[in-house]
């Protein structure tokens, strides 16, 4: 057991009127990922007072939710543990293992490998790619050196690269292995991008089983995709312009695949897949969702989904990752449900054009 200071709410929590779910759960966890089977760690009430404080006493629970109401915990040894939900202080789930730094750097360098854009330059750990101007993962530099997370960035030598490229200086910072560029986002006239999650999730255990598919769905894979499957993908909203599309294409060191989910003969739904490395270790990668909006929320996307982990899965990859804007609450809980779950977060930085003297 523990002591803390409890006052009705935790510092570190949202309320359950802000989730809908009837306990707190800490401000770091996606409310759709409280789930059951999701891992989670609960702090709770145990009853009694700190006799050196005079502050409850609380205990923490960590085990797979098997209940959310009433909230029931099975922790490491099997014990069942029913929680009530008025004694809960916060929860908050857990990655399915520790993620370490090493293990952010591997699956931004697979996502690397995955979108390499036109020109790409080590510079001092950070690599710095060019593509097609627009999507932020072609077209930032990227801390994926281990010496990056702890020396000065190399801004100078990485505007140079941009002006060069006639590209604005854009850095993706991920969690943990950017802190050198952190004291970057209070530049003046910096422009700071979406929070993006990147969720990741194991392929070497039992994969989930192709949902039933009332619809009749056909689903292929190709190698390269043709002008129905470009004309359907619309990037955060918005068509790209051809050269971007053309981009999505380009040959890359791994597996690149384009599925397609038509039903009869009509196209709706598509995504791309990649299998590249990643800190020795392959990673399936799918992106470019889209489902036409006539045939939104009849399970397409699920089915399309679990397609493209049997499809990483048998061209090797052991893990899968994907990314998803934090205000996609669809998105989240969908990819929750395929069996991801929150591997770190990153978001994109444009430096200004004229760099202040201080820089």
């Amino acid at each position: 057991m523990s002591d803390t200071s409890w006052s009705g709410a935790h510092a570190g929590a949202r309320p359950p009127e802000q989730t809908g779910l009837p306990f707190p759960v800490s401000r770091h966890t996606d409310p759709v990922s409280v789930r059951v089977g999701a891992r989670a760690t609960v702090r709770r009430l145990a009853g009694g007072l700190n006799p050196a404080s005079g502050r409850p006493l609380v205990t923490d629970v960590i085990g797979v939710l098997e209940s959310l109401d009433p909230l029931v915990v099975r922790d490491r040894d099997g014990v069942v543990h029913e929680i009530p939900a008025d004694t809960v202080v916060v929860l908050k789930t857990l990655h399915s293992r520790p993620v370490r730094t090493s293990d952010i750097r591997a699956v931004e360098q697979a996502t690397a490998e995955a979108f390499p854009g036109l020109a790409h330059e080590d510079i001092g750990g950070w690599l710095a790619r060019a593509g097609d101007g627009i999507t932020e993962r072609s077209n930032s530099a990227v801390p994926l050196g281990p010496s990056a997370g702890t020396t000065p960035v190399p801004l100078e030598q990485i505007r140079a690269f941009y002006r060069a490229h006639d590209l604005p200086t854009r850095l993706l910072l991920p969690d943990r292995i950017s802190r050198p560029a952190e004291p970057l986002l209070a530049l003046p006239g910096a422009v700071r991008g979406p929070e993006i999650i990147v969720m990741t999730r194991d392929l070497d255990g039992d994969l989930p089983e192709l949902p039933d598919n009332p619809l009749h769905a056909e689903i292929r894979v190709d190698d390269q995709p043709d002008d129905d499957w470009l004309a359907l993908y619309h990037f955060r909203g918005r068509a790209l312009p051809e050269h971007a599309l053309r981009l999505l294409c380009r040959r890359l060191d791994g597996h690149l695949g384009f599925a397609r989910l038509s039903i009869d003969g009509e196209l709706v739904a598509v995504t791309r897949g990649t299998v590249t490395t990643g800190g020795g270790r392959r990673f399936l990668g799918y992106s470019a969702v889209e489902v036409s909006p006539d045939w939104r929320r009849r399970g397409l996307g699920t089915l399309l989904g679990t397609a493209m982990l049997h499809w990483g899965a048998d061209r090797g990859a052991d893990e899968s990752y994907l990314q998803v804007i934090a205000t996609n609450t669809a998105g989240r809980a969908l990819y929750h449900g395929l069996g991801f779950t929150e591997h770190h977060r990153h978001r994109c930085l444009t430096l200004p054009a004229t760099p202040p003297d201080s820089v």
